[in-house]
């Protein structure tokens, strides 16, 4: 056991730097040798302003498409071999490997003759490929995310990252919010589709490139902007905020306290006939050939149709939503946990649930509103509005249920969603009158991050 232990022990210090130089081919830091080492750190954010992404499509020339393919490659290759490096470096010799040590590595192999070809795509593009796997294994540490896993061509996203040192960006001054982009190792600016303006006077932070399996080019702004806060909402003939519980289901997408209801657009059942005839035509066509090609193409065409109109579905609900109410409430699902369920995996793919969620989540804090999840234990739909008793646990099938107390007749998503409602606003003015009175509460309160006691209370 102590053997075992002393194995698995971490190598630092001197020895750590001549496995890192000999064995590993990391060179040592060369530069401000006589300065103290410093953590990375993120880049700071303006105080009163909100980072948002701005996507827009872009149609490249036949030169710029195939020097961003190759980036795109270029990333990809980069990631894999900084994870190879740092597996190596830890299975074989014990040595921790950060962002520092694979950034001097990369150094390496754009100046060895076999890889020079990375010497034709920008150095921070591939910089920040490595930090996207420093990232990743963060996560992992921080037991958010599993152990990072190799890119590969045809799974993975076409994606390249342009911090402000990788692109230049020229404002029209006739059209405030557009403009000229130029990427690094292009020379010809990108032809942006701008639907919308970027914010007037405003400069992009960073630029990702992304192209999808349509083959469609996007380019996504991150921005750093005030957000006009929205107007607090009240309920009518009162000084009490505006609440709405929300429970997601499958038969109808969005059922709110108040009886109303959001259709499931069931985009995959509504184009299952065409997918089927597609894949099935796919499968007819030779490895390799033309007709394959094509016949792929479209399968991704009708998958990227399905996508805009599901997310632009999402944005418009969750955007009402937001608009209208300033508590809003919703349920910790565990949607990881239900998607291992055959029978459910399917429709809430199609649903789309942790899109709408993140969605709510971010527009709470822009406009100044308060998403509140309850916890996933909390009895919603078992529970009786009308005299708080407990039923029996029902089953997916039931859709109406009478209490065994008041006989008081329940709809299964209505009566969630208010009891809902009133778990929500409970945990809202626990946490609101717990602040100081200049104090507003945070735009996200979790159920399950509030202590046991006033949890239950």
């Amino acid at each position: 056991m102590a053997e075992a232990a002393e194995q698995k022990k971490r190598v630092t210090g001197v020895e750590a730097k001549r496995l890192k130089r000999e064995v590993l081919g990391i060179p040592d830091q060369r530069k401000h040798q006589q300065r103290g080492t410093k953590p990375l750190t993120a880049r700071a954010k303006v105080p009163g302003t909100q980072q948002r992404v701005y996507r827009y499509r872009f149609y490249p020339t036949e030169p710029q498409a195939e020097q961003l393919l190759q980036t795109f490659g270029a990333c990809r290759w980069v990631y894999n071999e900084g994870l190879a490096l740092r597996v190596k470096a830890w299975e074989e010799h014990r040595v921790s490997l950060g962002f520092a040590e694979t950034s001097r590595a990369l150094t390496g192999w754009r100046h060895a003759p076999k890889t020079s070809w990375l010497q034709e795509i920008s150095s921070t593009v591939l910089q920040q490929s490595l930090r996207h796997l420093d990232s990743a294994f963060t996560r992992f540490f921080k037991g958010a995310a599993k152990y990072p896993k190799p890119k590969r061509k045809h799974r993975s996203r076409d994606s390249a990252t342009y911090v402000r040192t990788g692109f230049r960006w020229h404002e029209n001054p006739e059209r405030p919010g557009t403009g000229l982009i130029a990427l690094a190792k292009q020379t010809e600016p990108l032809d942006v589709h701008w639907s919308r303006p970027l914010p007037a006077g405003g400069t992009p932070v960073k630029l990702t490139v992304t192209r999808d399996r349509a083959g469609r080019f996007f380019v996504l702004c991150l921005v750093e902007e005030r957000i006009a806060q929205l107007p607090t909402a009240f309920v009518p003939g009162s000084h009490a905020p505006k609440a709405v519980g929300i429970d997601l289901g499958l038969i109808s997408l969005v059922t709110l306290d108040d009886g109303g209801t959001v259709d499931h657009p069931r985009l995959l059942k509504k184009y299952e006939k065409k997918l089927s005839r597609l894949q099935k035509e796919l499968h007819r066509k030779q490895r390799g050939s033309s007709n394959r090609d094509r016949t792929r193409a479209k399968i991704a065409k009708l998958y990227a149709l399905i996508s805009d109109v599901r997310k632009d579905g999402l944005d418009q609900l969750t955007t009402r939503l937001v608009r209208e109410n300033q508590v809003l409430v919703v349920e910790d699902l565990g949607v990881a946990n239900l998607m291992r369920s055959v029978k459910l995996r399917n429709a809430i793919i199609d649903a789309s649930w942790g899109t709408l969620l993140d969605m709510l989540r971010y527009k709470t804090a822009w406009y100044g509103r308060t998403l509140v999840v309850v916890d996933r234990f909390f009895p919603s739909t078992r529970l009786c509005s009308a005299c708080h008793t407990k039923g029996e646990q029902l089953d997916l099938s039931v859709r109406s249920w009478t209490c065994a107390a008041c006989g008081a007749v329940h709809d299964r998503d209505g009566n969630a969603a208010l009891n809902l409602r009133d778990e929500g606003l409970r945990l809202y003015w626990l946490v609101a009158m717990a602040l100081p009175p200049d104090r507003t509460p945070p735009p996200v309160i979790r159920a399950s991050d509030l202590p046991e006691c006033v949890a239950a209370a």
